[in-house]
């Protein structure tokens, strides 16, 4: 069983070094979750999702160049979800969202049982305004939360074929910080509200200690330096974590 352990692990952390070439882990014991049911955006391929962060600027603003092995399905209530850049509005997004993680290339692999905790955050890059980003990042939320099962549907394909699933759900969300919505203010344009999902670099299986920003706004760094901000990218070095889904939204304040 450590053993079979270890190969996911040793999967999982092969898709994150090297996104171009997915894992395939055929007839093991499977990790499967809730799958998509028609109401959420249709999945794009790795470099669909990485060129549409770069063309928002969130490649190299927030992050540094990489290549999401998974789709981060993000839903607020009354089907508002995030879609790679559509716009929401504030009133919609008051309560934290539900995640779900969705194979990007459906049929070469499978998503495993394993213990590893991930990480969602949702980030600010635009606070107070793009034009003056004096607050960047401003931090909305840090919620950790392990990889939840469910029965496969006998309909789906990867069943069928593998015996497995190509989409999880993450279970209860630990808060590290509170989910605070996005209130953009008045006459600021449109924000960037990025959300990442993260693992642990060391594909550890133990509880994760992670550091707690001391405050919101610029994610508790000291002040820009010659224009560079300060946020996630920082604080997923310190906590021993890479990014490997993204997605995101705009939304603005009605008075402009």
């Amino acid at each position: 069983m450590k053993l079979a352990f270890d190969l996911v692990i040793f999967g999982l952390l092969a898709r994150l070094a090297h996104a171009a070439s997915l894992v395939r882990l055929p007839n093991q014991h499977v990790l499967v979750g809730e799958l998509d049911n028609g109401d959420q955006p249709p999945t794009k391929l790795p470099h669909e999702v990485r060129k549409a962060l770069k063309k928002a600027e969130i490649i190299p603003t927030v992050m540094d160049d990489f290549v999401p092995t998974l789709d981060l399905k993000v839903k607020w209530s009354h089907g508002n979800k995030a879609s790679l850049g559509n716009t929401l509005k504030p009133k919609d997004l008051q309560d934290p969202p539900s995640i779900r993680l969705k194979d990007l290339v459906a049929s070469t692999t499978c998503l495993r049982r394993s213990h590893t905790s991930l990480v969602v955050v949702i980030t600010d890059p635009d606070a107070p305004s793009r034009d003056d980003p004096k607050w960047s990042e401003f931090c909305h939320w840090i919620a950790v939360g392990p990889l939840v099962t469910a029965d496969c549907p006998i309909s789906d394909e990867q069943t069928q074929i593998h015996g497995c699933c190509s989409s999880v759900s993450l279970g209860t969300l630990e808060d590290i910080v509170s989910y605070t919505p996005p209130a953009p203010p008045e006459k600021t344009g449109k924000h960037r509200y990025v959300i990442l999902a993260l693992a642990p670099v060391n594909g550890t299986s133990e509880k994760l200690h992670l550091s707690k920003p001391k405050e919101r706004k610029r994610w508790g760094y000291d002040k820009p330096v010659n224009g560079k901000t300060h946020g996630v990218r920082e604080w997923a070095v310190e906590n021993g974590l890479v990014p490997f889904a993204a997605n995101f939204i705009y939304a603005q304040n009605k008075k402009q």
